[in-house]
């Protein structure tokens, strides 16, 4: 298209273009930002496609002038939409933010999810939402339902003059405060500092010059803007002298190559040709083998990886490594962060508080003053749900029925002598929202009666949300009695019996009913004492903090009749007014004006109760024009649905209204609800002066209101406030209209009678700069004294003296700290930015719920959550808080649809406030917990987050953005070399860590079978001397004999078979021949057939007759890779691998000839082959590794019979024992003791197929303890099955007599680190049964040593140690130090701490070193290294490698590179360390303990840590019920995380966030991929060991039907 038109470029757009290059070079933008932005800069010089605007993509768009911005807005019909929380500018912000991610749409991989999983979130399950939501204060609920409204705003302030001139002078005010620095500065300081942190703090995309793109789009700001900032980015990052940390190519050669692409200087064209990472490709990956796959799942993960690859923010700069710790990183505050440079503050003075004479001396005296001189005055009238007056109570009436009630309370209750209630005594108040009358009769009941009431909730089931909280408080406080009306008390739930069961966490209380009809008349001379206010307490009122935990905060008399003072000379209340209260009357704002204020004044209170707003939410405006009512009190929610509602309307009259109090003013996103309201109403009558927000506390009471303003007061003032500036706890006013920005109204001066000042969020108290936000705090007899029962954080709250700069206090009256976070404005105003219950620290920067929540709302189209329904809290991981946001889903929305919003939510998140969110979940309609009144409840929405409880139906956890405190990646150290001194056997003044069983040589033993080189002659050398002896019994599932064998009878059976070898096979010397038996005594004899006849057997495990498929092709693999000429199988088998499964598994026509064993020839055979040289091969080892790695071993005879004294000297096996094994008896150690031990040493092996237990999990313990057996072995998975399976049975099994008390030793047979749990739950559990801890053991065996350790060591006779002693073979080491391949003991129970169990005593004959897998030298003791070995029964070499033609023949013949250089030693591929202990052993020599970490082919090296899978998983089982198993193995350097689910799959998406948490918290990994599975998908091997690699390639392939899998961002 150039070519074609040829349009000269402005030399900005070339200065820009320039710029561009320039972030692409230093890696600020990735390639795919730069085209954008390229095209974006040039598009506007190209003919291009009418009425597209280049700059919008494909929105048209009016253009945004400066000058046009701040008018800018579009009527939109009022009411269609719920507009709470809604701020126009806002949302144009949000659409800003959301513009240039335009493009990347769908960056974000989908989770994909199992279909049963998407339909049940269908129309069924749905119940309409009560959309309300908005809490009536429920402490912590505020934060998400306070509602903002449909701010339509002219001129970007309110709609007043009068409000424009706050905002002015409000920047004059500020640049006062910062001693004449123009405002201009300051503020375009900070922006270049947000951009530059931007940069840092989470989120998607390139840097800094992002932002200044969004903001040239909506705002010019100047060219040289962004360019500064980045020739600072360049010198900080020559100082970090290192590129941004790449989470994905953590390998150093895809940095390397990332760095290529990244660092390209503009002149370096040759660059451009070295190798790109591979890849590059999503359709063609290659699995660890080489093999391509094309999948979804693969594609996805690179699209992850791809996502993840946009350059970080710079790394941070300063690190601690200590040589053991990994410490995290620490944020190191930005030099560039805006910082407070006012004067400090001063306190600000309210006015007098003016006594009038006739203000009564207490508020009982008001009551008995208005009930007796004007009885008929109506003090409150109530509302029906259809909004008739349902009745209306009179000051008369009310003080007739509290003497009554306060009669009834001193006098009825208990008995004459022991009253139940005195004076001074807390009672519950426990009455309905609909209620008021009953409710205020019985709260000045309560203060004639001078008992303290405690106003809480209806508790409307056992365990509501919240109610166990209120609870504790209610036994905290000694609570016995709860009023209650008689309507409520009908509702509560009662137990059969009629009795109101006690509520969860409640003490034991007597329901009063305080009804007038219920209660008994006080005799004519009874009269409540009525005194003077004083100190004694008048009421408790509750507030749930942030953590949901409740407290009660306690008003003094005096106080409550000051606070009503200063609300009357506030408010100008007078006599007879009438006022309609939208709020709830327990507590709060509701409680101080509608129940205390108004008796004093002898007001009329009209109630609209919360159910007639559901039904008519214009119910409140429609009774002040009724009732000509002076003042109202309402939250920014009801006028937000009077909004909603008001189109059927025409006859509304606001002209009465002198006062409209905004209760929830502390929440800064109320200001749209107001101004909105204003717009529709002003109409109507109402006047701009009208509305007052007023700011308050459970704990300060009434902190600030503004006065109706005909009073001639200061004009309303605003503030528009910088977010990122805020976030740092500074004040400046946002002059270049950025989109960030918090429009904040004020809540009026400080209280009569009142001093306030606001102190640091943080630490000690000290007075705030006078351009820094604090929390408010106020000295004033009006505010609450205490949290009942609880003086140290009533000391910490109520008696806060506040410091200067020096650190003197500046009075000495104490303050209470108001929990509201804000300053005190020009002219003496209060603005209020939030609450401290509601503030997030995340990375030392501090953002608001409430902000947070209103971002998300901004967020179109909005129609697939509800704009009410919406929780922001944060969670603390890997020592930061990370912020959550949670809502509730429609019903009807797609997937596709939730999952794009929710991708958005997070782009404007990090677009405005600059932070990333950690997780976003969206559950189903109606699943949040609710606070009373509808809001959400947000401690309790957090417990179930954290407890894995929420069952979100979708969920999108960002730790990659999120968390940029991990420790640094690990740079290898050069490891001790040659150069090291060795002196005799210290390296580096270290012992060499070497050990070694008994020396063979100068064992005296009578061991007959000595003699024989070969096993053949010793068996038939059995036979001849003891033919009647029997070597074997077979067990069956019934526990009763399946088979036995004599040695006769073996070798008689032996020699048949080798006849059919040689007649049918006409086999040669040395012929490879597979047996393919199931576990038994037939397997036993074809083996010795073999050996007769000279031929080399190879056992293969049977394919499964259920799964074929999977099974089959490695029975034919092992066959051909050991170059088998033959099969020797039984009927059954031969005819399964004939079968028509079997020849859709593998080619059957292929197959070497098959001998059948059950029919053997009769005559006798030729003579049997003699062998004669020991070193030929007795038999190949084959077997699967857990990396899917099939290796096959040479095993020669004398090896062989190496290996068989060993173990017969080891475990004293002599023909007189018994043995028994439950074991797979076709590799390693298991084969040698199924076959070969019993033959050596003569003792009886009693065998158990391991998969008769499926049938009778009891069946090998019953049989070890029906057999009086002393040493038994078995596998883990025999072990797990057992522990799973007979959990609940040790009692039936110890009434039918199994005794396992003559067991010596339990071994377990593995090649992997113990698993220390399994064998202590298993010894645990059957320690009733008289099994005896220490007997428990494990063996180690490798490829190259099917046995290195075996036994445990027997430490004198059981009886002298008592079975109380710690177990002396487990150590506790730190995983943190593991990864660096250290050993660093630690106490039990210490963090980060991991139990290794020895494995075993190292057999007779073997010596064992430690050496470093690189560079081969001896390694100290207890440094974690290579376990090498050498000794008589190693393989003598692999026969055949499938998968890994790389392994060097040094596995076999390795030598040291330093020190002992002479001896041949076998790798064992396991990394582990030995230890000295403090035993000894027989010989007196002190103990050497093995101690195996793990495998290092299964280790994944992940930033430059070696990590076992097994801690990863271990960790994972943990966190919660559900989870049965887990796998883990990486995949393109992400973390893949597989877990099997035990439960509903609706709890799927809640093991999400758990298995995310604690892989970050304990490895400081962040997880890739989570793919929750079935139980069973995991494959394990007969072993009982993980097949992560078989996991790995089945994933990739998509055959694991997983019921979800998250791609973490």
């Amino acid at each position: 298209m150039a070519d074609r038109n040829p349009v000269p470029l402005p030399a900005e757009v070339r200065a820009k273009l320039a710029e561009l290059e320039l972030e692409l070079s230093e890696g600020d933008i990735t390639r795919k930002g730069y085209e954008k932005k390229r095209s974006k800069l040039i598009g506007a010089f190209f003919p291009h496609p009418p009425g597209m605007d280049p700059a919008m993509g494909q929105e048209k768009r009016t253009t945004v002038t400066p000058s046009s911005s701040s008018r800018y807005h579009r009527r939109r019909s009022s009411g269609s939409r719920d507009e709470r929380y809604r701020s126009d500018i806002h949302t144009e912000a949000v659409q800003a933010a959301l513009a240039k991610h335009k493009e990347r749409k769908m960056a974000v991989p989908m989770p994909s999810k199992r279909r049963s999983l998407v339909v049940q979130a269908s129309m069924d399950a749905y119940t309409p939402p009560d959309t309300s939501s908005g809490s009536e204060g429920e402490g912590q609920g505020d934060s998400n339902e306070e509602e903002g409204g449909d701010c339509e705003e002219e001129d970007g302030g309110g709609g007043t003059p009068s409000s424009r001139e706050g905002s002015i002078s409000m920047e004059r005010w500020i640049s006062r405060a910062i001693h004449g620095t123009s405002s201009t500065t300051t503020t375009t300081s900070s922006t270049a500092s947000s951009s530059s942190s931007s940069t840092r703090s989470g989120g998607s995309g390139a840097a800094g010059g992002r932002l200044a793109d969004v903001l040239a789009q909506h705002v010019h700001v100047s060219a040289h803007h962004p360019l500064r900032h980045h020739h600072r980015h360049r010198r900080r990052k020559t100082e970090n002298h290192s590129a941004p940390p790449d989470v994905t190519g953590y390998s150093a050669k895809a940095a390397a190559a990332d760095r290529i692409q990244v660092e390209r200087a503009p002149g370096a064209g040759n660059a451009t040709q070295r190798q790109a990472p591979k890849y590059g490709n999503a359709e063609l990956m290659e699995t660890g083998d080489g093999v391509p796959v094309s999948s979804r799942v693969s594609a996805k993960i690179q699209q992850l990886v791809d996502t993840l690859k946009r350059p970080k923010r710079p790394p941070l700069r300063e690190f601690f490594v200590d040589d053991f710790e990994e410490l995290l990183e620490v944020q190191q505050p930005d030099p560039n962060q805006p910082k407070a440079e006012g004067a400090q503050m001063a306190t600000m003075q309210g006015e007098q508080l003016g006594v009038v004479t006739n203000w009564p001396p207490s508020l009982e005296a008001a009551l008995q003053r208005w009930g007796t001189i004007s009885p008929k005055a109506p003090c409150l009238t109530t509302m029906d749900t259809s909004g008739k007056p349902l009745y209306v109570l009179t000051y008369g009436k009310l003080w007739s029925r509290s003497v009554k009630v306060a009669y009834n309370l001193l006098h009825k209750l208990g008995s004459k002598p022991e009253p139940l209630v005195r004076p001074g005594d807390r009672v519950a108040l426990v009455f309905p929202n609909n209620d008021p009358a009953a409710f205020m009769t019985a709260f000045y009941g309560c203060l004639l009666a001078e008992v303290v009431p405690v106003p809480i909730e209806v508790p409307l089931t056992r365990k509501d949300a919240g109610s166990q909280q209120i609870g504790f408080l209610l036994g905290s406080c000694g609570v016995t009695v709860a009023l209650t009306s008689d309507a409520c008390h009908k509702g509560l739930p009662k137990s059969p019996a009629g009795e109101i069961p006690q509520f969860k966490g409640w003490p034991k209380v007597l329901w009063f009913v305080a009804e007038s009809k219920h209660l008994s008349k006080p005799p004519r001379d009874w009269f409540p004492h009525i005194k003077d206010a004083n100190q004694d307490t008048a009421y408790i009122e509750y507030k749930t903090c942030k953590d949901g935990s409740v407290l009660g905060v306690t008003v003094t008399r005096t106080a409550m009749l000051t606070h009503c003072q200063a609300l009357t000379q506030s408010c100008c209340y007078s006599e007879a007014e009438t006022a309609v209260n939208v709020l709830d009357f327990k507590k709060d704002v509701g409680l101080w004006h509608a129940v205390l204020t108004s008796v004093m004044n002898m007001m009329h209170v009209v109630s609209v109760p919360y159910a007639l707003m559901k039904v008519n939410p214009l119910s409140w405006v429609q009774k002040v024009c009724q009732h000509k009512a002076k003042v109202a009190c309402v939250k920014s929610r009801d006028m937000h649905w009077a909004l909603v509602a008001h189109r059927d309307q025409r006859d509304v009259n606001l002209t009465s209204l002198r006062m409209l109090v905004v209760a929830d003013g502390s929440n800064p996103w109320s200001i749209s609800s107001c101004d909105a309201f204003l717009n529709v109403f002003q109409s109507k009558g109402l006047k701009p002066e009208v509305i007052c927000p007023c700011a308050g506390s459970p704990e300060a009471l009434t902190v600030a209101i503004r006065r109706p303003s005909d009073e001639g007061g200061p004009p309303p003032g605003r503030g528009v406030l910088s977010m990122q500036d805020l976030s740092h706890g500074v004040i400046r006013v946002d002059s270049e209209e950025k989109l960030s920005v918090l429009t904040l109204q004020d809540v009026g001066a400080v209280m009569p009678g009142a001093v306030m000042c606001a102190v640091k969020a943080d630490g000690v108290p000290q007075l705030c700069k006078a351009d820094e936000i604090g929390e408010l705090c106020v000295c004033t007899v009006a505010t609450g004294t205490s949290y009942y029962g609880l003086a140290g954080m009533t000391k910490s709250t109520f008696e806060v003296f506040p410091t200067s700069s020096d650190g003197v206090p500046i009075g000495e009256f104490p303050f209470t700290r108001t929990g509201l976070l804000g300053f005190i404005g020009p002219a003496g105003l209060i603005f209020v930015a939030g609450k401290m219950d509601g503030l997030m620290v995340v990375g030392a920067r501090r953002h608001n719920a409430d902000d947070i929540v209103a971002t998300a709302l901004a967020v179109e189209p909005m129609k697939f959550v509800y704009r009410g329904r919406i929780a922001v809290f944060s969670v603390t991981v890997l020592h930061d808080e990370r912020i959550v946001v949670v809502a509730e889903q429609r019903p009807d929305s797609t997937e596709e649809d939730s999952f794009q919003w929710m991708s958005r939510v997070l782009q404007a998140i990090d677009g405005i406030h600059q932070v990333g969110v950690y997780c976003l979940a969206l559950v189903p309609s109606n699943t949040l917990p609710k606070t009373p009144l509808g809001g959400i409840h947000l401690s309790e929405t957090k417990q179930l987050f954290l407890e894995g409880a929420l069952h979100p139906g979708n969920v999108l956890m960002c730790p990659h953005t999120c968390v940029t405190n991990l420790p640094k990646p690990r740079q290898k150290q050069p490891e001790i070399g040659p150069a090291s001194v060795m002196v005799g056997n210290l390296v580096s003044g270290k012992r060499i860590a070497q050990a070694s069983g008994r020396d063979l040589g100068q064992i005296e033993d009578n061991d007959q079978a000595r003699k024989f080189l070969f096993l053949s002659e010793v068996l038939q050398w059995r036979a001849q001397t003891t033919p009647d002896h029997v070597l074997y019994t077979l067990l069956n599932s019934r526990g009763t004999t399946a088979g036995s064998l004599t040695c006769l009878q073996l070798h008689k059976r032996a020699e048949k078979i080798s006849g059919l070898l040689s007649e049918r096979g006409h086999l040669q010397d040395g012929d490879h021949v597979a047996l393919v038996y199931s576990p038994g005594i037939d397997l036993v004899v074809a083996f010795y057939g073999c050996l007769y006849a000279g031929c080399v057997p190879v056992t293969v495990r049977p394919p499964h007759p259920q799964n074929i498929a999977t099974t089959l092709p490695t029975v034919k693999m092992i066959v051909e890779v050991s170059r088998s000429v033959c099969v020797m199988t039984t009927q059954v088998i031969c005819k399964l691998l004939r079968s028509k499964e079997a020849s859709a598994a593998v080619d059957v026509r292929t197959w070497p000839p098959v001998l059948d064993t059950d029919d053997l020839p009769k005559k006798k055979p030729p003579l049997l082959h003699k062998p004669s040289n020991p070193d030929t091969l007795a038999y190949l080892d084959f077997s699967v590794s857990t990396t899917g790695m099939l290796a096959g071993v040479k095993m020669s005879h004398t090896a062989t019979s190496a290996f068989c004294r060993s173990i017969k000297l080891q475990c004293e096996l002599y023909p007189s024992r018994e043995v028994a094994l439950c074991l797979d008896p076709y590799c390693g150690l298991g084969f040698v003791l199924w076959c070969l031990c019993s033959v050596y040493s003569g003792h009886q092996s009693i065998l158990i197929p391991p998969s008769e237990l499926e049938a009778n999990a009891a069946l090998w313990l019953s049989a070890v303890g029906q057999h009086k057996v002393r040493d038994t072995f078995c596998s883990y998975s025999v072990m797990e099955l057992c522990t799973k399976g007979l959990g609940l049975q040790t009692d039936s099994l110890k009434a039918r007599g199994l005794d396992l008390s003559r067991v010596r030793t339990c071994v377990v047979v593995a090649e992997e680190r113990p698993r220390t749990a399994l064998t202590q739950s298993f010894s645990k559990l059957f320690k009733d049964l008289g099994l005896h801890p220490r007997a428990v053991s494990t063996s180690f065996g490798c490829r190259v040593n099917l046995a290195v350790c075996l036994q445990p060591h027997r430490l004198g006779k059981f009886a002298d140690q008592g079975t109380s002693g710690p177990d002396p073979t487990t150590v506790y080491v730190d995983m943190r130090a593991l990864r660096h391949d250290r050993v660093r003991l630690v106490e039990r129970g210490s963090p980060h701490s991991l139990p290794l169990m020895e494995s075993g005593k190292i057999l007779p004959g073997v010596r064992i070193i430690i050496a470093n897998p690189e560079t081969k030298g001896p390694m100290g003791e207890s440094h974690l290294g290579e376990i090498w070995v050498h000794s008589g029964h190693n393989a003598s070499g692999y026969f055949a490698v499938y998968g890994d033609e790389a392994l060097q023949s040094d596995h076999f013949g390795s030598r040291l590179s330093f020190g002992d250089t002479q001896t041949i030693w076998a790798r064992t591929g396991c990394l582990g360390f030995l230890r000295r202990t403090e035993l000894t052993d027989a010989s007196g020599e002190r103990h050497d303990a093995l101690y195996v970490v793990g495998a290092l082919e299964e280790a994944m090296e992940l930033r430059g840590m070696r990590y076992h899978p097994i801690d990863i998983e271990t960790s994972v089982i943990r966190t919660h019920k559900s989870i049965t198993e887990c796998a883990v193995f990486t995949w393109t350097n992400l973390l893949v995380v597989v877990v099997e689910l035990d439960g509903s799959e609706q709890e799927a998406l809640d093991l999400v966030p758990l298995v995310t948490n604690v892989v970050l918290e304990e490895h400081y990994l962040i997880v890739g991929v989570v793919v929750v599975v079935d139980t069973g998908v995991i494959p394990i091997n007969s072993r009982g060991e993980k097949q992560r690699m078989h996991l790995r390639d089945g994933f990739l392939a998509d055959q694991l039907d997983p019921v979800y899998v998250a791609y973490n961002m």
